[in-house]
């Protein structure tokens, strides 16, 4: 199992701002993003934002997010496509291999 935490505090912080250039905005739209997807998956989940792991965010867990997103928040499919998009760009943060420093 791989805690979720350290990769998700590397993408938010040297990612997104240093690497990627996105706009305070953007890093901040992300953030918030995983903020209520954390919230979501620790609810359903039953464990602590911080003993996530990568493994449990799967595929319908994503889908019941993006649910919740419209049901229960009442988010425009716009802005449900945003949060999928912050989830989309971490999942190729994820599997894309690093560079290591010259």
């Amino acid at each position: 199992m791989t805690l979720l935490a350290p990769h998700l505090t590397a993408f938010l912080r040297e990612r997104l701002p240093h690497e990627r250039h996105a706009s305070p905005h953007t890093c901040d739209a992300y953030a918030y993003a995983f903020q209520l997807l954390l919230t979501f998956a620790s609810k359903r989940l039953r464990t602590q934002p911080s003993s996530l792991t990568l493994e449990q965010l799967d595929v319908p867990l994503v889908l019941a997010f993006l649910d919740e997103l419209e049901t229960s928040r009442g988010n425009t499919a716009r802005t449900r496509n945003a949060r999928l998009a912050a989830i989309k760009s971490f999942a190729r943060f994820i599997v894309t291999p690093r560079r290591s420093p010259s």
